[in-house]
Order: C-alpha cells, then structure tokens, then sequence
C-alpha cells in the first residue's frame, strides 16, 4: 500500500487529517494517513465510557475556539457545534474561585466588595512594596503583576506541578500575560465561535478521512516501515521534529500528561467540566467531569458521574507541550534547517513545530500549508 503512495500524512490529528482532506477533496490525488495509534483524531480523540455512557475526551478537556472565519467556515463542512461555553475555577484551600482571576475572584479571595474602577488602587496599596520593573524569571513576573499574596495562592503551586520545576527557575517568557479581569466575567474565551462537537469529536475525523482517495493505516509507526516508502512521495509529518531525525541534535525537552478515570455514583460530582487545584499539597493540576461539556444531551440519567484526574510529568516519549527553553529553541533551529533541506518533506503541527497550538491554530496552519507549499507543489 505505501510502498507506491504519492503523499503520505504521518499522524491523523488536526494537521494531517485536514491537510489529507484536502488532497484528496480538492485536488482528487490519493494519500496514505499512517498513525501509531489505535485511532484517528491524535489528542483530540474522543470515546465513550461504557460504564456511563458519557463521552469523554482522551487526552484532556477541548474546548474548540476561534475568531478566524475561514477555518470556522472549513469546520461547519464537518462539525455542528454546541452551545457550551468554558469557565475556569480553581480549588485553593478547600475554596473555588473563578480563573483567570476576576472581581469574584479578588472579592472573595481578600473578603471584600470591590467595585470595578476600585481594583487597580486595592491592588496596587497592597503590592507596592512587590514591583518589581525588570522581572528574570515566571515567578517575578507573576509577582510583579498581581502580588505576592495572589501569586502564590492560584499561580506557584498549579505551576510548579505543570511544569515540574520550582517558578522561579522558569523564564518569565513561559508566562507571556497574566490577566486580571476588573468584572464578573467568567468566560475563559473571548473568540466569536466556541463550543464542544455536538456529535464529539472524533465524528469530524471519521467525516474528514472517509473519502475514496484516502487510505488509513493504524497501529503503525511510520518508522517502521519509512525504508519501505518510495523516496518520491511527498511526506508529510506531524510527529516531534526531532524523532524525525532520530535526535541527532539531541532531544527535545517536552512535558506530558497522565490520566486517572473513576466513576462515582453520584449525578454530579463538580458542577463543572473542569475544576483546577492550585495547591501543591494536591498532587494532580485539576480534574475532568465531562457530562458537562454537553449540556444539550438528556442521555446522562444515571446515578453516576465519569471523573478524570489529570496529572502533569515528564515524558519526551509521549509529548504534549513544549518546554522551549533557551536550549531547545538552539536545537529546534538546527532541525528545521536540516528539514528544509528535504525538498519532498513538510514537518508541522503542535509536535512538528514544537510549538503550543490551540486547535483552531493547528487547522489555521493546515490550510495554510495545504494552500501555499501542497496544492502549488512547492515541496
């Protein structure tokens, strides 16, 4: 099958399967998705619990979001989204606050009843003596931002147990902004479209990868079978960039997720979809209930809930996002020049890049790719 493949897509997340959908809808060619796992769909995949019945997401809570209205228009080929949309809260202390921190969040954190156009002189009466003008380092930079006393009630230990690493040994660069929010508003986004696949997710793979010009091999490691692939196809590739090149820089740093699934029996354990912990003394960074990413669906009658806790680690082998420190960004260069050099070679996506990618960033780059180097020829 591969052996005389034109292009081949190695992975069947975002990237490669909008970019195999469009070799074959649009340009009527035949391609080859080759994928590790027993699925399509990458860490977007979702499956349904069949204890409960609840649908959940794999690899963590997606919740997709854009204002970009061309890869809103690509999707509604695909997808109907719901109307759900996403809130963060946060548990300190045996306490929920709303996050990002908000008016609720800073009235309820100081036991106050500030209004508004009140925040900004609260805050800064109580952190003047914490500015700090040319902050080194994540933990500075928070600091300098929202105060010690906030700082380290919802930011250091959430931190700490994400990235594994006391905050003040990361670069301030990690945390690009800290908002504060000066109201009641709890929504996390802001983009014109947001919701949850009313049918999942998995659902737009199946539609995106079912057509007569596209072959799907599973349970496979594009590895082990690359010295059979013709050097002529055009590859595409969507893994890490530096496993491609078999780390002859040397390795990528990346942090990776670990997942505990329980079933309570109870109708409802959280009142949320997710529920972050900010202490460290917890040792996982929130936990997942995902009956309440559909509110839509009258199916969840049971007297039992499906719950996940998530737990932060090191893991190069199964990556989720990139550590990107001064290090890496000197190894990364050397592998995207050596890439370059491959004139039947396109490296992208979240793993590819080594860079952190929302979804809608992931279909934005996509059809990008697809557009200006695929359907033009340029590799």
């Amino acid at each position: 099958m591969y052996e005389n493949a034109d292009y081949i897509v190695i992975g069947s997340g975002f990237f490669g399967a909008v970019i195999a959908e469009r070799i074959a809808n649009d340009m009527q060619k035949k391609v080859l998705v080759v994928d590790k796992n027993y699925h399509i769909g990458g860490n977007c995949y979702s499956e349904t619990d069949p204890a409960t019945g609840i649908e959940y997401h794999k690899y963590g809570t997606h919740i997709f979001h854009t204002s970009n209205k061309e890869v809103h228009d690509y999707l509604k080929l695909y997808v109907e989204f719901n109307s759900y949309y996403h809130q963060v809260l946060t548990t300190h202390r045996d306490k929920v606050y709303q996050m990002p921190i908000n008016l609720e969040t800073i009235n309820s954190f100081f036991n106050t009843t500030l209004r508004p156009y009140e925040v900004d002189d609260f805050l800064l009466q109580k952190n003047k003596d914490e500015i700090i003008e040319s902050p080194k380092n994540f933990e500075e930079f928070a600091i300098s931002k929202i105060g010690k006393e906030l700082y380290e009630a919802f930011i250091k230990g959430y931190t700490q147990k994400q990235w594994g690493i006391a905050p003040h040994l990361l670069p301030a660069s990690i945390i690009k902004r800290l908002p504060i929010r000066k109201n009641y508003n709890e929504s996390y986004f802001f983009d014109t479209w947001q919701g949850v696949p009313k049918n999942g997710y998995t659902d737009i793979f199946k539609q995106m990868l079912t057509h007569k010009n596209i072959s799907l091999l599973l349970n496979t490691d594009y590895f082990d079978i690359r010295e059979q692939i013709s050097p002529n196809a055009k590859v595409i590739y969507t893994g890490p960039i530096d496993k491609f090149f078999d780390y002859c820089y040397g390795k990528l740093k990346w942090r990776s997720l670990r997942f505990e699934n329980e079933i309570i029996p109870v109708d409802d354990y959280q009142g949320t979809s997710v529920m972050n912990y900010a202490d460290i003394e917890i040792p996982y960074t929130r936990i997942h209930e995902p009956k309440h990413l559909h509110p839509e669906r009258d199916t969840f009658t049971q007297p039992k809930t499906l719950v996940i806790k998530e737990y932060s680690l090191q893991d190069d082998e199964n990556p989720y996002y990139p550590i990107s420190d001064h290090d890496d960004k000197e190894i990364l260069r050397k592998y995207q020049a050596k890439a370059a050099s491959f004139s039947n070679l396109i490296i992208g996506g979240r793993l590819g890049d080594y860079s952190y990618y929302d979804m809608h960033h992931t279909i934005e780059k996509a059809l990008s790719v697809y557009t200006n180097k695929i359907k033009n020829e340029k590799f």
